[in-house]
């Protein structure tokens, strides 16, 4: 496994090594652990799901509030040959359609959703397939309105939990 870590890791990224926590972080990740990783801004913390995401079976979900990120981080996955993609409130229904629809056809390794999204009933449906890792960036969370932070309630939380494998939370 530590081989395929390795490649992965230069293929993808064009790194040779890791920096510091990030080789335990996605260690513990591809054992199946759930993981809280406390990393500084420029840290690396993208790689610790990114990666285990291309050796993993299924779908990484990534939720966030900030369109710019998921724009740029789209972007840069794409761009190297990873298939990702977002889903929020800049897309028009049609394209809304079709990440829908690549999403369920497994074409996608990494989905990017906002907090609205998720929370809505038309995307839990969608959750019916097989998602792996699951994030949630606590520390952009913390800057949602109130009535939206009340709608991620623990409790909420907690449900998604028993979806998925792996919860992840970056603050």
């Amino acid at each position: 496994m530590q081989t395929k870590i390795t490649e992965t890791l230069k293929k993808y990224f064009g790194f040779d090594s890791f920096r510091e926590n990030q080789e335990s972080i996605i260690q513990s990740i591809l054992q199946g652990k759930d993981v809280l990783a406390l990393m500084p801004t420029g840290g690396g913390k993208s790689i610790c799901y990114q990666l285990p995401a291309l050796i993993m079976p299924g779908t990484t979900l990534v939720v966030s509030p900030l369109i710019s990120l998921m724009k740029d981080q789209v972007g840069g996955l794409t761009t190297n040959g990873i298939p990702a993609a977002f889903l929020n409130s800049s897309l028009t229904s049609g394209v809304t359609a079709q990440v829908e629809d690549k999403f369920l056809n497994g074409e996608l390794k990494l989905l990017y959703v906002s907090p609205e999204k998720l929370i809505s009933s038309s995307f839990f449906s969608l959750l019916q397939k097989e998602i792996l890792i699951f994030l949630l960036s606590m520390k952009h969370i913390a800057f949602l309105p109130g009535a939206m932070i009340s709608d991620l309630s623990m409790q909420n939380l907690a449900l998604l939990r028993t979806i998925f494998l792996v919860f992840l939370l970056f603050p």
